[in-house]
């Protein structure tokens, strides 16, 4: 198997892709590159089982229609009070919320943060994607899936505070991962990952894109699912990091 994972930026400098290599009881990191460009990434969904994506893939139900509602000045939508309670149905996701249940934590809203940039240039690359005749399910259920590196690490028992800014804490973090995880090879790639906090984040989506294939996530709810594939659906691990050898 081979599986890839991107930290998503709003533009190719802050972008980076991994490819790791699953056999013989070893996975190899085959390839981690910075400043990648939609086309790089549309290309290699065409070559991995899983590609894991570290971006929302949707807005929420909530925000969309009210959006398109007040756009057209339509005065028969109820219920807009600008109230605190209000705005969080249109700022989160029904996926962040199941995140929020999981980790404790909040992901970054896709409507009301600097996320939305972001998304919007993940709409384009997934469209890009279905036009090499992939099909995209933003629920996950195909080869394109969505990811969130840091719930992922967090699921898999590492402390990730401060892993995002400090080179010295990464560096201590990937050690970590390593002793767990030793049939990890990460080739000539360490120093990359501890330099730059987007390698680090695509190669743990890589990871996690694993996790997704081998159907180790939880998908949504039934009654979920059609509001899953309009939104998206974060694909958190549901087993230990050495399940992945599985």
């Amino acid at each position: 198997m081979r599986t890839a994972g991107v930290d998503l930026a709003a533009e190719p400098k802050g972008t980076a892709l991994a490819v790791i290599d699953w056999a013989d009881s070893r996975a190899s990191l085959c390839e981690l590159q910075l400043g990648v460009a939609d086309n790089i990434i549309a290309r290699t969904a065409g070559t991995v089982e899983k590609l894991g994506i570290d971006c929302a893939f949707g807005w929420p139900d909530e925000f969309v229609h009210f959006v398109v509602a007040h756009s057209s000045g339509d005065p028969s939508r109820p219920g807009v009070d600008g109230g605190m309670d209000w705005r969080r149905t249109l700022a989160y996701r029904e996926t962040d919320r199941d995140v929020r249940k999981r980790t404790g934590r909040w992901p970054l809203s896709v409507s009301t943060d600097r996320l939305g940039l972001t998304a919007m240039r993940c709409a384009g690359l997934l469209a890009r994607i279905s036009e090499t005749g992939i099909i995209v399910d933003r629920s996950g259920s195909g080869v394109v899936a969505e990811i969130y590196p840091g719930a992922s690490l967090r699921l898999w028992g590492f402390s990730t505070t401060g892993y995002r800014t400090e080179p010295t804490i990464r560096k201590q973090l990937l050690q970590h991962i390593q002793d767990v995880a030793p049939w990890l090879d990460l080739g000539p790639f360490a120093p990359q990952m501890i330099i730059s906090a987007d390698a680090f984040d695509a190669v743990v989506a890589a990871l996690a894109a694993r996790s997704a294939a081998l159907g180790f996530y939880e998908p949504p709810e039934p009654s979920m699912r059609d509001r899953a594939r309009r939104e998206g659906w974060i694909l958190l691990p549901s087993g230990a990091l050495a399940d992945l050898l599985r």
